[in-house]
């Protein structure tokens, strides 16, 4: 195919998307509804009623065009109008990264948000839960709320501008001499610090616990854990420094940037660190060294990489060998995974209760390597925290 011919079709996709509601289509099935991150005007994707999600794609220019989604492509069928459209099999609840691909090529959709995931923006769709599965994690209009804040502080480590989401509870600004515990939350691989508050909804998560009373108010803090990209794409990295520059981040910039700036309780009783996926392996390489910064630890589907039949008692230099020690320091461990994913975290659950370790374990029921399990997780974990 000639370059220019390709180049045209690429536009076509990129320019046209699902903005325009293509005629003869009719209902495709009872309880159809858009996207809740369709952009303005824009009508799809849609899901009905089965789980299904429904993607259009205006290219009236190409050959081929498929809908990347959950580990399926679909092709797309092309209508006399120049659309493509597709309904896939019913997909498990929760939030799916997808992407179309237009002759070979991978695009986003046009029509919808684009969520930093997999290692480069990908466009989202949410298949939902029933209103009471969904609630924990949906805004309230009945209740109050805190905020989101961007802010920037310069890395002595990096020698550069850095970037953090951080969460105030509501009462953040009414409450001007009150100071507040930390939760240090982490993304996971191929992912940035914008997950937490976009993909996770955590700030609902949070303003939901804190109004009901199940959570301590408390500030979340969410950082670059330099591990946006997937491992292996920087030639001659080894596992074991993927990502790890972020300890020296976190202990040296992050947590003094953040007691300068906020008003928040300074000493390891009040200070937690969590993660998901990648980011439970950061969280479990930063505090289990450092158990004089750290008194409350999460993992959620966390990349712990024990190997098979491996000693707990000799895992993080040795961390775990005195039980009653480890016990009087660590006030909150936690471990969650996904009942359909294999992290391994139920093996670790079953070495540290033969170890004697005190610690929290949960499956969420049904789902994979996801950010529903993590919603979930940090729904668990947060009541876990900071208690007198």
């Amino acid at each position: 195919m000639k370059t220019g011919m390709r180049n045209s079709r690429m536009i076509w996709a990129f320019v046209w998307g699902t903005l325009t509601v293509g005629g003869g289509q009719g209902l495709w099935a009872q309880g159809v509804e858009s996207s809740i991150y369709n952009v303005p005007m824009a009508e799809y994707p849609k899901v009905d009623g089965q789980r299904r999600a429904i993607f259009r794609l205006r290219a009236p220019e190409a050959l081929s065009v498929q809908a990347d989604i959950c580990g399926k492509k679909y092709p797309m069928k092309k209508g006399r109008d120049g659309m493509w459209t597709v309904t896939t099999d019913p997909l498990v609840v929760g939030f799916h990264y997808y992407f179309f691909i237009v002759d070979g090529v991978q695009v986003t959709d046009p029509a919808s948000d684009c969520f930093y995931g997999c290692g480069r923006m990908a466009s989202g769709i949410e298949i939902p839960e029933t209103p009471e599965e969904s609630a924990y994690y949906t805004f309230n209009r009945s209740i109050a709320h805190g905020q989101v804040r961007e802010c920037q502080y310069y890395s002595e480590v990096e020698g550069r501008a850095r970037r953090c989401f951080v969460y105030t509870p509501a009462e953040y600004e009414t409450s001007p001499e009150r100071k507040y515990p930390v939760l240090y939350l982490q993304h996971g691989m191929g992912e940035d610090e914008r997950g937490w508050h976009e993909q996770g909804h955590m700030a609902n998560i949070l303003d939901g616990q804190i109004a009901s009373g199940k959570c301590k108010p408390m500030i979340v803090v969410m950082d670059y854990g330099n591990c946006g990209y997937i491992h292996g794409a920087k030639r001659g990295e080894t596992r074991d420094e993927f990502g790890a520059s972020f300890g020296d981040i976190m202990l040296k910039d992050i947590i003094p940037f953040v007691e300068k700036t906020f008003r928040v309780e300074t000493d390891r009783d009040h200070r937690a660190m969590a993660g998901l996926s990648w980011g439970g392996h950061q969280t479990f390489q930063i505090t289990l060294t450092h158990l004089d910064r750290f008194a409350h630890i999460g993992a959620f589907s966390g990349a712990i990489l024990m190997a098979p039949g491996q000693d707990i008692k000799g895992v993080y230099g040795g961390v775990f060998a005195d039980a009653e020690k480890f016990n009087s320091q660590v006030h909150t461990l936690f471990i969650g995974q996904g009942t359909e994913e294999g992290m391994g975290s139920d093996r670790m659950s079953q070495s540290l209760k033969e170890a004697g370790i005190n610690h929290v374990y949960y499956a969420s029921p049904g789902t994979h390597h996801e950010w529903l399990t993590w919603r979930r997780c940090l729904n668990e974990f947060l009541p876990l925290l900071f208690k007198e």
